[in-house]
């Protein structure tokens, strides 16, 4: 016997037991191929079954939070009856491309309605196929700054890996469902037949077994009819807005002619974040925020001070504190990114550039601006304070780089004690931003300092943002804060030559107000000189911080132009809001 012989005799002596029973290389040892085979038969229904519930799901399941019920998915889409009879009637190849273009497409379906879903709970608006693509940079950077920039990160790329799961399985489902039809066609023809005739049924006599929503279903065709009417409204929206732009009445005022009721006066303007009508007006927030409102109206008025309050309606809901302020200061109704684009870009003159044209120092403090800004030569100011300029030593509180108080006492030692002529500055307060987990408490005035201070104060109380009850709460406390703030600053350092006017940006999330709710947020504006107020007496603003259910309400983008008629030389009103 020639050595090689003896070495595969060998081998064959040495081979497990399972190798010789005929088991492949890598296989589960001992199991032979007919368990196998009994194996996968078995599982194989399991799958089919997964397939067809997750095509069914892509192709019913809502893009709104309060229409997840089990109720909502009780529906016959008219969209999957086209799909299934179509893999039904074509060939072997061309069913093979419907599926490998149509898989994706119904993954792309899916990634839609998430993003929708998402942005509804949010922003209470759905995704913008066009626009908000230029949001993820932003989105970035909140999840950085409220969770580092490793949260960042692992956020960012998990968001990827679920995108390209997603549109991997939604395939894989759509031709498992495909083959389950050719494999049983004459069952899947008189179903899908069946099915057909209920929906025709359905739609003729409106059968709802849940309120709002049809059985006979074709809400795919209708949100991709939405969507593109969306692509296409903001292809034509840039020319519109451009011309806007362009048409401003107070473009050319001289700088003699503007704000001249205002002259000497230091005037602050605070964008109170995520500070909305809920907060005056829901059972559950109102009783807290109105007791500091209420208790301040006292307090300053027992300190010479008026007050007058109203609401206005914000362009944005939610988020996107930018378009706020855009649309106030510009006099525009800035309610995307297309637009705010637009209008950084032009020489639209804002409530900043016409102070600082009538001889007033305008200044920015923008604690929250922690990366570089250069669109804030738009706003027009002479001074500005990001959150570096600031030189705050304390932690930071959940998203907020720095306590309201903090900004408002730099803002008072640092600027306004200092200025040589009188100041209009605008600052945004960001301690009732999302996601009110952390919220700082008031101290001495004297106690501020350089913000070391709050490293004695807890700076996360534990709490989750998705959680309705803990988010309420801690909207409702960070609000009031926010707002003790400003009426402590006016009884400390308020004079007769302090004009504050402070807004809200926008409502909070949903998930405080629920779905639907307004886009209104209070303004008020506070005085000791009686002569400021009585120029404003035309617009019918409630007395007091707290603006009442009965309060003016106007579009934000009427503030402007209000606000500049009413300061300066002319009398004649403005037309009514619209």
């Amino acid at each position: 016997m020639t050595l090689p012989d003896r070495l595969r005799r060998l081998a064959g002596r040495l081979r497990p037991r399972s190798a010789v029973a005929g088991d492949a290389p890598g296989r589960t040892p001992g199991v032979s191929p007919a368990r196998r085979g009994r194996a996968r038969r078995a599982l194989a229904p399991v799958g089919a079954v997964l397939a067809v519930v997750l095509v069914y799901a892509v192709l019913v399941g809502p893009d709104r939070l309060g229409e997840l019920t089990p109720g909502a998915f009780l529906r016959i889409p008219l969209e999957g009856l086209l799909v299934a009879a179509l893999l039904l009637a074509l060939p072997a190849r061309p069913r093979r491309v419907v599926v490998a273009v149509g898989g994706p497409l119904l993954g792309l379906l899916a990634i839609v309605k998430l993003a929708d879903l998402g942005f509804r709970t949010a922003l209470d608006r759905p995704f913008d196929l066009v626009l908000d693509w230029l949001l993820l940079d932003d989105a970035f950077g909140f999840v950085r700054d409220s969770a580092g920039r490793a949260g960042a990160v692992g956020a960012a790329v998990g968001a990827v890996l679920l995108i390209g799961v997603l549109l991997l399985t939604v395939t894989v489902a759509l031709r498992r469902f495909g083959a389950l039809l050719v494999g049983h066609e004459r069952v899947a023809t008189r179903v899908v037949a069946a099915l057909t005739v209920a929906w025709v049924v359905c739609a003729v006599v409106g059968v709802r077994i849940v309120p709002g929503v049809p059985v006979a279903d074709a809400g795919v065709t209708t949100l991709i009819g939405a969507h593109a009417d969306q692509v296409d409204a903001r292809l034509r929206d840039r020319g519109r807005f451009t011309a806007q732009i362009a048409a401003d009445p107070f473009q050319d005022v001289p700088g003699d002619q503007l704000l001249t009721g205002l002259r000497g006066k230091d005037v602050v303007l605070a964008f109170v974040e995520s500070y909305g009508r809920d907060a005056v007006q829901d059972p559950e927030l109102a009783p807290q925020v109105n007791a500091v409102l209420d208790g301040g109206t006292e307090r300053l008025r027992a300190a010479g001070y008026d007050s007058r309050s109203g609401f206005l309606t914000s362009p944005t809901f939610g988020g996107g504190s930018w378009l706020a302020h855009d649309t106030l200061l510009s006099g525009l109704w800035t309610d995307n990114e297309q637009r705010h684009r637009s209008l950084l870009a032009s020489d639209r003159l804002t409530l900043n550039g016409a102070f600082r044209r009538a001889g007033w120092q305008t200044v920015g403090v923008l604690p929250a601006a922690t990366q570089p800004w250069p669109e804030r030569g738009f706003f027009s100011y002479d001074r500005y304070y990001d959150a570096e300029a600031l030189g705050y030593r304390g932690p930071k509180f959940s998203y907020a780089p720095m306590p309201d108080q903090y900004t408002l006492s730099f803002f008072q030692r640092q600027v306004r004690a200092d200025a040589d002529r009188p100041i209009m500055a605008e600052i945004p307060l960001i301690s009732s931003h999302s996601p009110w987990t952390a919220v700082p408490r008031m101290i001495g005035w004297d106690q501020v300092g350089d913000g070391s201070v709050y490293h004695g104060q807890a700076t996360d109380d534990g709490g989750d943002a998705d959680d309705t009850g803990r988010a309420r709460a801690g909207y409702r406390q960070a609000i009031a804060y926010s707002l003790e703030a400003l009426v402590s600053y006016v009884q400390t350092y308020g004079d007769d030559d302090l004009v504050l006017v402070f807004v809200g940006d926008h409502q909070p999330a949903p998930v405080v107000t629920g779905e639907g709710a307004s886009r209104d947020v209070p303004i008020t504006i506070v005085a000791r000189d009686r002569a400021v107020l009585d120029q404003v007496a035309g617009w019918g603003w409630q007395p007091g911080l707290r603006p009442g259910p009965a309060a003016p309400v106007w579009p934000m983008d009427t503030f402007r132009d209000r606000f500049l008629t009413a300061f300066g030389p002319s009398t004649q009103p403005l037309a009514a809001p619209r």
